[in-house]
């Protein structure tokens, strides 16, 4: 495996990246975010995966293309697959046969949303729901830090999310993004 300077893997090091082992990690994380949340947070977390990788190669744009069409394949079978292990068996039969991109002159072109353009100054979306449908868990994407309800209420109410409020309901606050031109940021 190639390494850092300071002896941690190297994700984009020579034989990691634009190839099969690449095309599976973007599948399976992609999946394993379809089970454990939703397929629209998935396909959310991979944009902002590629918004926030900085990469000056030469084939960026058939890079990501590689990687949005090779995210879409993992949410798919994240909708069908029960455990981690059965979204890896799927996906591995799915590499075999041929539906996944491992080669960056492969033709095939990811139709899907690709680009989140600009990002509102504060950022948070949701990453769970519980059975009824309310959300508990919440992702402030700028940070990369993970938050429950309680803790983004308390963090609303400090002045730490501007774009952000609480409703008062009889069974409880519930934390809210204000209106603005961005529909990817709605809490809904």
């Amino acid at each position: 495996m190639p390494k850092k300077p300071d002896g941690s893997i190297d994700p984009y090091g020579l034989g990691l990246e634009d190839n099969d082992v690449d095309a599976l990690r973007h599948a399976y994380i992609s999946g394993v975010y379809t089970i454990e949340f939703n397929e629209g947070t998935a396909e959310l977390l991979g944009r902002l995966n590629e918004l926030t990788t900085f990469d000056s190669r030469s084939t960026f744009g058939v890079s990501e293309n590689m990687d949005f069409w090779n995210n879409a394949v993992g949410r798919s079978f994240g909708k069908k697959a029960k455990t981690w292990d059965d979204l890896y068996k799927m996906l591995m039969k799915a590499l075999k046969g041929n539906e996944l991109i491992i080669d960056l002159k492969d033709i095939r072109k990811y139709k899907g949303d690709k680009r989140i353009k600009r990002l509102p100054k504060s950022f948070v979306i949701k990453i769970k729901e519980n059975k009824t449908g309310a959300n508990v868990d919440f992702l402030d994407v700028r940070k990369r830090v993970v938050m429950t309800k309680a803790d983004f209420i308390e963090a609303i109410k400090k002045g730490k999310y501007p774009g952000y409020a609480i409703r008062k309901h009889q069974s409880g606050e519930f934390p809210y993004s204000t209106r603005d031109r961005f529909s990817f940021n709605n809490l809904g």
